[in-house]
């Protein structure tokens, strides 16, 4: 029998942050098929055990909060102990927080949602730099929330352009380690964040969505995934700084 085709990611290390649901899972289980071994991280302890579960092999959890140094280190204590340096990085920890006109928004509130989802990535990346090897590829998630002016939800869509921002300086100042950087931005995607965020009026905003997006529904975070792999992969090994929005033409109609 012929032998079976190595995976794109056959002998890289790999760490993803956010990953117990939703993209940030679907991207680690894409990975290890590809041949990876993935560190992941997770707020809450269950779910981290469940995902360990849902990956079954070649995985490292580590609990932690991106937008907290102290977890950011012992992360990457613990990839350090593994002697392998960094292949790939994808800070894809965030959270929109809740709905809030401007007028509404307290110092807390902003903290809490700007903290996670831009702070929480620079500082993903600045810990990670010691351990990141020469030639590594960074995937920082944004959202085409990025690109919205969605009324209520102003802290994360400012804070998903600035992590779309960040692509583009980073890919200028670690040019000459040969590493890339990108942005990597979904649309609404079939995920539990975007349950939450539905609520009760879940069906009616599908049928609205599925009536806006091109493609006729809303996306899967495999689909997500896939397109993360394709920017951790030497496959995009001449695209570096860009934005890769994953929407199903949503963001063109």
């Amino acid at each position: 029998m012929p032998a079976a085709d190595p995976g794109q990611l056959t002998g890289k290390v790999a760490v993803i942050t956010g990953a117990t649901a939703g993209i940030g899972l679907a991207i680690a289980k894409r990975f290890v098929t590809e041949g990876a071994h993935v560190f992941i991280t997770g707020r809450g302890q269950p779910g981290l055990d469940a995902a360990l579960r849902d990956i079954g092999r070649n995985v490292t959890g580590v609990r932690g909060d991106a937008a907290v140094i102290a977890d950011l280190d012992r992360l990457y204590a613990t990839v350090a102990q593994h002697d392998r340096g960094i292949d790939v990085l994808v800070a894809n920890a965030g959270g929109g927080g809740g709905a809030a006109a401007v007028a509404d928004v307290t110092p807390e509130g902003f903290d809490a949602s700007a903290g996670l989802t831009f702070r929480g990535a620079y500082f993903t990346v600045q810990r990670a730099l010691p351990l990141l090897n020469d030639g590594a590829t960074i995937v920082l998630v944004s959202s085409i929330a990025g690109r919205n002016g969605t009324a209520r939800h102003g802290i994360y869509n400012a804070s998903k352009a600035a992590v779309r921002s960040l692509a583009r300086t980073l890919t200028v100042e670690l040019k000459d380690r040969g590493i890339r950087v990108n942005a990597l931005s979904p649309g609404p995607t079939d995920t539990q964040g975007f349950a939450r965020f539905a609520g009760e009026r879940a069906a009616d905003f599908r049928q609205h969505l599925a009536e806006v997006i091109p493609v006729g529904r809303i996306g899967r975070p495999e689909e997500v995934a896939s397109a993360a792999l394709f920017l951790a992969s030497a496959e995009s090994s001449f695209i570096a700084g860009i934005e890769l929005v994953v929407d199903g033409g949503m963001s063109q109609a």
